[in-house]
């Protein structure tokens, strides 16, 4: 319980930092919960992973979304993130359950899909695995494909309600590899939600206990459309000014 509250402690401190540092515009694909109602989530993938500055996304959430975060939430993190000195202790704070994860499918991917049996648990994941760079590719210089980790999640998961985030981009606050910030820029930030039942039952009509690659794979085409159809250039990219927010005419804005 003490480890909960200092999460939550940090997680609010968070929030008000990105609140008072940034301007944040929000805008849902579908239906909105009431504000400050938002439902008990089992998923959260925020996709268009592009900085390590997405804490800010903070600034755009409840409170008792918050707190869900310090008391039942899960989140995967890349082993080599958390080995970092400083960054690594940071990203030890910002859940409830912080699991190292490897590139491999083994015992530390394991231990996230055990937490999905706790009936309040709620999983935020990046479903991408890896960072877009400046130039729209990863490191690597490949494309950012969403990997299949998420499927599991989906195919193991009970009945309950997914958050789709999908990240606008944050080049323009801090691109990997950069240094400290740009302060007073707008973080704009898409959400969708979906009923996991349905959704799952959808995407394995049509397949048997033996087909469950081609599951994941219809999950990666999935969710790499609705990516594709809701997050716009990263700001500052080559594709179109810092200003340009396509498709949101009116877009929810908290400053």
């Amino acid at each position: 319980m003490l480890r909960n509250l200092l999460v939550f402690c940090v997680l609010l401190s968070i929030r008000a930092y990105a609140r008072l540092f940034y301007r944040h515009e929000q805008e849902w694909v579908n239906e909105e919960p009431l504000d400050d109602r938002w439902p008990p989530y089992r998923i959260v993938a925020i996709l268009n992973h592009t900085s390590l500055f997405e804490f800010l996304l903070a600034g755009q959430v409840p409170t008792r979304f918050l707190w869900r975060m310090a008391s039942h939430c899960t989140v995967p993190i890349a082993d080599i993130t958390i080995q970092r000195p400083v960054i690594g202790l940071f990203w030890r704070l910002v859940a409830a359950n912080v699991v190292p994860i490897s590139r491999e499918r083994d015992r530390t991917w394991e231990e996230v899909l055990a937490s999905v049996d706790d009936p309040e648990a709620m999983i935020i994941i990046l479903p991408e695995g890896r960072m877009k760079r400046r130039g729209g590719l990863d490191k690597h210089g490949k494309p950012l494909t969403v990997r299949g980790g998420i499927a599991d999640l989906i195919r193991v998961s009970p009945e309950g309600k997914m958050l789709l985030a999908y990240n606008q981009g944050l080049h323009h606050i801090q691109a990997p590899g950069e240094g400290r910030p740009r302060f007073f820029q707008p973080v704009r930030l898409r959400l969708e939600q979906i009923d996991i039942g349905p959704y799952r039952a959808r995407l394995l009509e049509g397949l048997d206990s033996d087909q469950m690659s081609r599951f994941r794979k219809r999950v990666v085409a999935d969710l790499t459309a609705r990516r594709d159809r809701y997050c716009t250039s990263d700001h500052g990219g080559t594709d179109g000014p810092e200003s340009e927010w396509r498709g949101a005419e009116h877009p929810r804005a908290f400053y």
